[in-house]
């Protein structure tokens, strides 16, 4: 990977989305699918994969008056959608367009299926219109990924077969990671890193106030605020405001929001903690974005793998690098927090999530701990192999393909089958 390439992965990843993307990649199929549909819409249909019922089941649709599902979400996109907005669709839904989709879901004009066979990321909606237009629209593999417009039989736009352009890079390295953040001209990536901080750091502060979720990040800091409980607690208010319907948009990461907060809020911690220069914080985060976008690279954007265990891993590296700028530090901190972390099973989007994803910190930042004392897990212990990129396949190995029937058993618990 060049600087340039890693530069163009942080532009393409680094985005703003508001609320849960999966609910909102629902919501944008249903906006795109009504702006070419040209009338008005009096049904639809919609079939999505196993992992995306999973994590739109329990997760409260922004700016939806507290509605939760594949229902309330394609509604309230057909009803008060922005398609142009991308993944911030629904920042502009009336109380009317609530209202309107509320209706449109009580009088039985959706219909949610399950869509067996394809890949974990992958949402179609089919819309009818009075006036007898038929839409059809698929988004697949990343979360604003349109790679299917069908009217009324008529092919508007259609991914060419192998020509998928929503996978990430295979080719990262944490070895190149360490240079390209050590070494790469910040002006090229200063507002993103600027908007991640900004933006993530009022959805956690929103978080605290202790009126969104279960209210993770005020409880952990209830009886400590040490620099490890705070890093903990502020990772996790941020996802207990997102994961229940919190309006403020955060940066993702692989498509998560989740992920994003928790690459980002405990380097900010730390960062603050010990007065790092803003230049150093920047490249801290660069190394904890990409070494998500690395680990994830591995397992896939959706799977039976917590998500946020990578991200929590490729926090402690961040940390690693504000604290000693050594890369056999950061190599070993991600080797052992993914040992520590890496039997935690995702269960959908929900607000259980911010509790998760302080358990992915608390494990990074044990993984740096111990790397920082030399006291590192050893290859052939477990999942662990001789170096961080075979451990990191090695994870990847067994979430994607290992945890196969896992995701399914996940999903029929969840659905009582």
């Amino acid at each position: 990977m060049t600087y340039e390439n890693y530069t163009e992965l942080l532009k393409n990843e680094l985005v703003c989305a508001l609320g849960c993307t999966e609910p909102i990649a629902v919501a944008l199929a249903a906006a795109k699918a009504k702006k070419y549909l040209g009338s008005e819409p009096v049904s639809a249909v919609v079939l999505c994969s196993g992992n995306i019922i999973k994590n739109v089941k329990g997760v409260t649709v922004p700016n939806s008056g507290g509605m939760k599902g594949i229902d309330a979400a394609a509604a309230l996109g057909i009803t008060g959608g922005r398609e142009k907005l991308d993944l911030e669709v629904l920042s502009e839904v009336t109380e009317e367009d609530i209202e309107k989709a509320k209706k449109f879901i009580e009088e039985g004009r959706m219909e949610v299926k399950l869509k067996e066979g394809v890949e974990n990321l992958d949402i179609e909606i089919i819309l009818k219109g009075s006036d007898g237009n038929e839409v059809t629209v698929e988004i697949k593999n990343r979360h604003n990924n349109v790679v299917k417009i069908i009217k009324n039989g008529e092919v508007i736009k259609e991914e060419v077969p192998g020509g998928d352009s929503s996978s990430l890079p295979q080719d990262m390295s944490v070895a190149s990671i360490y240079d390209y953040a050590c070494n790469t001209d910040l002006s090229e990536v200063r507002d993103l890193l600027k908007m991640q901080i900004d933006l993530n750091t009022a959805i956690s502060r929103e978080g605290l106030s202790g009126r969104w979720g279960s209210s993770i990040g005020s409880i952990l800091l209830m009886d400590s605020t040490n620099l490890r409980d705070r890093a903990r607690a502020k990772a996790a208010a941020g996802s207990d405001a997102r994961m229940s319907g919190c309006s403020l948009p955060v940066v993702i990461n692989a498509g998560s929001g989740n992920q994003g907060i928790t690459c980002c809020m405990p380097v900010i911690e730390y960062a603050e903690e010990h007065g790092s220069v803003e230049e150093t914080l920047m490249r801290a985060l660069l190394i904890s974005n990409l070494c998500a976008l690395h680990i994830k690279s591995h397992i896939g954007r959706l799977s039976a793998f917590c998500g946020v265990t990578s991200a929590g891993a490729a926090a402690g590296a961040g940390i690693a690098y504000l604290e000693t700028q050594d890369l056999k530090v950061i190599e070993d901190t991600i080797s052992n927090a993914l040992m520590i972390a890496s039997g935690m099973v995702c269960d959908g989007a929900k607000p259980s999530c911010a509790a998760k994803i302080a358990t992915a910190v608390d494990a990074g930042i044990t993984g740096y701990n111990m790397a920082r004392q030399g006291k590192n897990f050893s290859p052939g212990e477990g999942l662990m192999k001789d170096g961080v990129e075979e451990t990191i396949d090695s994870i990847g190995r067994m979430a994607k393909e290992g945890m196969k029937d896992t995701d399914i058993e996940v999903l029929n618990i969840m659905l009582d089958r």
